[in-house]
């Protein structure tokens, strides 16, 4: 094990903060333009490459389940090797893959090519909970919450940025789907170069020691047995399951209200955009709703929140009906990621920590393949408005479930403290009864 004067060698220098949280918002800003220009733009991709429509509805949502495919089992590995070795190089490895997905998807002649292409996105995940455990060692505590929540932003605004460039470039100024693919590829060089040249190594407080299969084996054990880390991955998992269910298929609900001509790119970066911008510019004041009311009451409220907006979506007349339900849905993902990170981040002991947080997207990945499936299965059978109704399903059973937990957590604390006071009583009877 390092000694504690190595490691406080190998970290920045307190001033240094400000760069790094600057450099990975950046990192995961542009893996989320770049992913949901993926996700916004596939349907019409698969049509140009020769994908019957009959066929269309089904692989959209196979097609995304295979992003986590690869990226499931290699998760507990990047984290653990992040903390031994560095986080830094598991950061540049995620951009220059990612660089490397987007030009195959650029090129794919082919479906089976960009099925190929979806798949190797796996091997470019988890860097994010790695950059939200560096964040966490070089944030002065007092600023924590707010700083977790503006980085948490960066993924939704991404989200919402990508569509929108999307849109802009090929329905304003003619370029393809490949172009496009193409630029977001030069912007992940771009970060892979920022984070390489412009940031310092972040050593975690604890350095493991022991092989890498071994400490992996050891942080999912951790996670595992710690009822109320159990129970953060369950509600992150259930909200990323509602979500992953119907977001495939947003781009066919807008399709098939504006039909497939021009404007459509514009339009999903409209209905997809939108919702993820409000609710990235909303996550930063989740965290102060968090401190004044608590995490679980406002953990219940986004997903209730999350249940009302994807039953709305199916439903909305046009692009500006269904972009105000959407905006629902971005407020009600982005406070649940906010607060779900800032419980993570402060409720676990410092010696799991860094394990902890390396493993924060572990449901996102489990979600990531069983919603699309489901969805796709469901489509096939009740149709595109099937997703959306079970993902409603989804979040209503997360909120309840929360709900049950926070009544059992009080239950359980005022019996602790029945407890308490009967046994200082014990005492004063006692007392009372002496001659």
């Amino acid at each position: 094990m390092s000694s504690p004067a190595a490691t406080l060698a190998a970290r920045p220098a307190a001033n240094d903060w400000h760069r790094i949280v600057a450099a990975y918002w950046l990192t995961q800003l542009v893996e989320s333009m770049g992913m949901s220009q993926v996700f916004a733009l596939m349907p019409a991709h698969l049509r140009e490459l020769g994908m019957p429509q009959a066929d269309r509805l089904a692989f959209v949502g196979l097609f995304s389940s295979l992003v986590f495919v690869l990226g499931l089992p290699l998760v507990p590995l990047w984290g653990v090797w992040a903390d031994k070795v560095s986080r830094k190089a598991v950061i540049v490895r995620s951009a220059l893959v990612e660089a490397c997905v987007f030009g195959l998807a650029a090129a794919a002649q082919v479906p089976w090519q960009m099925a190929i292409a979806m798949l190797l996105i796996g091997f470019q995940l988890g860097n994010t909970g790695v950059m939200l455990a560096g964040i966490r060692d070089v944030t002065p505590r007092k600023r924590l919450a707010t700083v977790i929540a503006i980085f948490g932003a960066g993924s939704p605004i991404g989200f919402a940025l990508g569509p929108v460039l999307a849109g802009g470039l090929i329905d304003g100024f003619g370029w393809s789907i490949a172009s496009v693919y193409l630029l977001s590829a030069a912007f992940s060089i771009g970060t892979a170069l920022l984070v390489g040249f412009g940031t310092r190594e972040v050593r975690p407080e604890v350095i493991p020691v022991g092989s890498v299969f071994a400490l992996a084996r050891k942080a999912m054990s951790g996670v595992l047995r710690d009822r109320d880390v159990r129970r953060l991955f369950l509600v992150y998992g259930v909200v990323f399951l509602a979500n992953q269910v119907s977001r495939p298929f947003t781009p066919l609900l807008v399709e098939r209200v504006v039909g497939s001509g021009a404007g459509l790119a514009t339009s999903i970066a409209i209905v997809i955009g939108v919702g993820s911008l409000v609710g990235a510019l909303v996550s930063p004041l989740a965290g102060g709703l968090g401190d004044r009311f608590g995490y679980r009451p406002v953990l219940i409220g986004s997903l209730s929140l999350g249940a009302l907006a994807s039953l709305m979506l199916p439903f909305m007349p046009g692009v500006a009906a269904m972009a105000g339900a959407s905006v629902l849905l971005g407020l009600a993902v982005a406070t649940t990621s906010a607060m779900v990170f800032s419980m993570l981040a402060t409720e676990v002991p410092p010696e799991r920590r860094s394990a902890t947080l390396n493993l924060v997207y572990l449901p996102l990945y489990i979600a990531g393949i069983i919603g699309p499936a489901t969805g796709s299965a469901l489509a096939a059978v009740a149709g595109v408005d099937g997703p959306f109704l079970l993902g409603s399903v989804v979040f209503l059973a997360g909120a309840f479930t929360i709900w049950r937990q926070r009544r059992g957590d009080a239950r359980d604390a005022r019996d602790a403290r029945d407890a308490a006071a009967a046994r200082e009583a014990v005492p004063a009877v006692s007392e009372l009864a002496e001659p």
